[in-house]
């Protein structure tokens, strides 16, 4: 299972290599979403500092629906997918390496965002470490979900509309949990032992172990 979450990863980040939509799509539009957000709020500094987290998590929800929706249509164009059945990659596998290159993809998005909430809402924080540690695994638990969600939509010819109506309400939990452990990150009193960092890695282990079981049920149907 491992070997093969492995080629799929590096598979699938070859792909996005090449084609550039992550560069060239989903970073400008991650970008322009901060920016409206920006003009939308009272453009006052304290203001913006205070929603920061919020909508650099919006951000960043936006952006994982288009990249779950890219990492799953690699397979179901062509019925690729069902080549990699033929061939006996484990489901779970499959499930494991859509993961990690989503998770990089938006791991990468998020430097860059981060740069830019520093910079359009000048964001300060003492607390890197549990911002770095809640964004991993809010990443970890958005990417499972999606890749789990978006497979499941897969197959209906409503697929676009669909997988934002499943993810959104599984997101949810995550995107209040990392938001809230960036404003404690952005307090004076942040660490590594915030309850709202324990319940991202319970969102993560759980999405990721219900993914890995389920995953090749998921195919099938």
């Amino acid at each position: 299972m491992w070997r093969d979450a492995l080629l799929i990863a590096g598979k699938d980040l070859k792909v996005e290599f090449r084609t550039k939509v992550m560069v060239n799509q989903i970073l400008p539009f991650a970008f322009v979403v901060l920016i409206i957000f920006a003009f939308a709020l009272d453009t006052s500094p304290g203001t913006l500092q205070k929603f920061a987290p919020g909508l650099f998590w919006l951000a960043v929800l936006f952006s994982s629906i288009l990249s779950v929706e890219r990492a799953v249509a690699i397979e179901i164009d062509d019925s690729a997918g069902d080549g990699l059945t033929v061939y006996g990659v484990d489901p779970g596998g499959i499930f494991l390496g859509k993961v990690a290159s989503v998770f990089v993809q938006l791991s990468l998005l998020e430097v860059v965002l981060t740069l830019g909430v520093v910079v359009l809402y000048g964001s300060k924080t003492g607390g890197w470490l549990l911002m770095i540690a809640a964004t991993v695994f809010a990443t970890l638990g958005l990417s499972a979900a999606g890749v789990t969600y978006s497979q499941l939509a897969g197959g209906s010819r409503a697929k676009h509309t669909l997988v934002p109506l499943l993810l959104v309400p599984v997101a949810s939990p995550v995107l209040l949990a990392g938001t809230k452990a960036w404003q404690d990150a952005f307090s004076a009193s942040s660490s590594l032992g915030d309850p709202w960092l324990r319940l991202l890695i319970v969102f993560a282990v759980v999405y990721l172990a219900l993914g890995a079981i389920f995953f090749g049920s998921i195919l099938e149907a």
